[in-house]
């Protein structure tokens, strides 16, 4: 049986078999490097927006507090008895609706003037070495952040002494971002709370109180102290 006779490969054949083999293993590197980019500037950027964010929110509800908006009179009224004595708490929700959104579109106001960030990497860090983190000339990419923002008052009671209670009022803002980077979109959310106004509320001194240590069962630690009125 006669084999059939195949001439060599020819030189241009060879390197053009080199140059798909080649634009095939780059392709792959591609692939995988995008992928591991993709990561790592979604985490660099949402961490950028979070500490943007909070820097933002802060600062609204700072000027807010110290250009007398938020005042705790103006939010609560004191109901008294006969003899002076507080007996409830009225909410002035007007008040707390109009503050709410006029620190919501502060906020806003304020995020949209930095929409546009430049996120400045290395590029040792892109190659997710520990060894070259924070190494070599930085590469910048133009990232866009859009958000939502809303605002909401919670009231927070502490016991200040045995006739004593403070009641806080608590400013919670909640923003939502979304970021734009270059061939895919990322998200966070960012969450604060300020006490933002307070007082002491005074009561009667009761006839007698019981303590109960908290790190133990009620019934084994009861401590029953009575308060003599004379």
């Amino acid at each position: 049986m006669r084999r059939r006779y195949r001439p060599p490969m020819s030189g241009a054949w060879r390197a053009k078999l080199v140059c798909l083999l080649l634009a095939f293993l780059l392709t792959v590197l591609a692939i995988v490097a995008t992928t591991h980019l993709r990561a790592l500037l979604g985490n660099l950027a949402a961490t950028r927006v979070s500490n943007l964010v909070g820097r933002v929110v802060m600062e609204a509800v700072s000027d807010a507090i110290n250009g007398g908006e938020i005042q705790y009179n103006s939010l609560i009224s004191l109901e008294k008895d006969a003899e002076g004595h507080i007996t409830a708490l009225q909410s002035n929700m007007a008040e707390f609706n109009r503050l709410q959104s006029a620190i919501t579109q502060d906020v806003l106001g304020r995020l949209g003037e930095v929409s546009d960030m430049d996120l400045s990497i290395p590029a040792g860090t892109l190659t997710g070495s520990a060894l070259l983190v924070g190494r070599g000339p930085s590469i910048t990419i133009r990232m866009q952040s859009v958000g939502s923002c809303s605002a909401h008052f919670e009231n927070q009671f502490d016991q200040a002494g045995i006739n004593q209670t403070t009641h806080r009022i608590l400013l919670c803002v909640d923003v939502s971002m979304s970021i734009l980077l270059p061939g895919f979109r990322t998200s966070t959310q960012v969450s604060n709370s300020f006490s933002v106004a307070e007082t002491v509320i005074v009561g009667n001194v009761p006839d007698s109180y019981t303590y109960f240590d908290s790190g133990n069962p009620i019934e084994d630690d009861a401590f029953d102290y009575s308060i003599n009125n004379g």
